[in-house]
């Protein structure tokens, strides 16, 4: 009887991110958010040049609250290098982040102004996004 033929060597691969985001995809802390629509790698460099947009644009009042953390190393060999030789050193840090995932949340400060400040900070961020208000917020 065959058998399939086992290769030594794994591929390695930065994994699939299919379907919708069951956790963290509803406002927890604030009383606005961003949303994630779709899915993608997240490095820290954006997440921070994004929470810098929005409090700025907030003078500093108000709370923000960051909901994804980059906890996935991505690897990368050195220019010019040879095949083989194991795998190369992380390069940057990126949070996993699937649609419908809630980046960053606002409370503290006015509709106009949080929304202003969370389109600021979708800008610099590499997916598109859409704004949410919390279910029990009154003008």
């Amino acid at each position: 009887m065959l058998q399939p033929k086992k290769t030594k060597y794994r591929k390695a691969q930065k994994g699939k991110m299919k379907g919708l985001s069951s956790r963290g995809n509803q406002l927890s802390n604030g009383m606005f958010g961003i949303k994630a629509l779709g899915s993608v790698f997240i490095t820290s460099r954006q997440i921070e040049a994004a929470r810098i947009a929005a409090t700025r644009y907030m003078k500093r009042e108000g709370q923000l609250w960051i909901k994804i953390f980059p906890d996935k190393p991505i690897t990368k060999k050195p220019l010019e290098v040879r095949m083989g030789k194991g795998k190369g050193a992380p390069e940057y840090f990126v949070a996993v982040t699937k649609a419908g995932r809630v980046i960053f949340e606002v409370a503290g400060v006015p509709h106009s102004i949080a929304k202003e400040a969370l389109r600021l900070a979708a800008q610099k961020l590499p997916v598109k996004t859409k704004f949410i208000v919390a279910r029990d917020f009154e003008n």
